[in-house]
């Protein structure tokens, strides 16, 4: 049953799971996780994404993508778009569903936070400062250096006999998550990954949740938009300098 749609599916719902399931434990009223804090936040998206790539890769997909930004990348260097149609509705799935498990797993948290805007940031991401431009620089640039370190670590030169061990890349991927969030994420949330946010956004406008608010469409395309320019960006930057 295994197939590289499942294994995007799955890999991704992984991901959001632990994602936005850090987020709701860390805002969510009553919950033994609340004010955790941004550190905490981080490292749980770094475990996630650890996560996501072994699920993918045991599910099917041998490129365990989890994110639609790479899947462009990787379209955008190879000249090979017969992957995006599959992936990319793989990943936009599974982030849905991901995110309505975490709904259901914190489903008393949700009336007991008044906050609206804390509850629509447990599905999706939202600017410190809303400035249009800045956000999608910002969102551009995170992206641009996520892409940029993966083609490293999986560069010949990295990966050459004896430089790592054998099924390293994915923690260090974890951990390049890890500081692009301590590092560059703190003006947006740092979405680089377009499933990972417009997913749970779209889970957030139809899951009854309690007490919920709007699910701030006018923002939305900027974590969509800014990740896709950042991450053909850093493909065609990969391909000129030879990684």
């Amino acid at each position: 049953m295994t197939s590289p749609f499942l294994g995007e599916l799955l890999g991704t719902m992984t991901l959001i799971i632990f994602g936005d399931g850090v987020v709701a434990g860390a805002l969510l009223a009553k919950s033994k996780g609340e004010a955790m804090g941004w550190v905490g936040i981080t490292a749980s998206w770094c475990f996630g994404t650890v996560a996501g790539i072994f699920v993918a890769t045991a599910a099917g997909s041998a490129d365990a993508h989890i994110n639609p930004s790479v899947t462009i990348a990787a379209a955008v260097a190879t000249g090979d778009l017969s992957k995006l149609g599959v992936y990319i509705p793989a990943q936009m799935i599974g982030a849905f569903l991901g995110a309505a498990i975490v709904w259901l797993h914190y489903l008393p948290h949700w009336e007991a936070t008044e906050d609206k805007d804390l509850k629509l940031a447990c599905f999706c991401t939202g600017p410190a400062i809303r400035h249009t431009g800045a956000n999608l620089l910002s969102e551009v640039i995170a992206t641009f250096v996520l892409v940029l370190v993966i083609y490293a670590v999986v560069s010949k030169a990295v990966i050459a006999p004896g430089a790592f061990p054998t099924g390293i890349a994915p923690y260090i991927i974890g951990v390049l998550v890890w500081g692009i969030g301590l590092s560059l994420g703190g003006p947006t949330g740092y979405a680089i990954n377009p499933a990972r946010d417009l997913g749970p956004r779209i889970a957030h406008a139809v899951l009854p949740i309690a007490g919920k608010g709007g699910s701030d469409w006018s923002y939305a395309w900027i974590p969509v938009v800014g990740p896709a320019i950042g991450a053909s960006l850093a493909a065609l930057f990969v391909g000129i300098i030879g990684i």
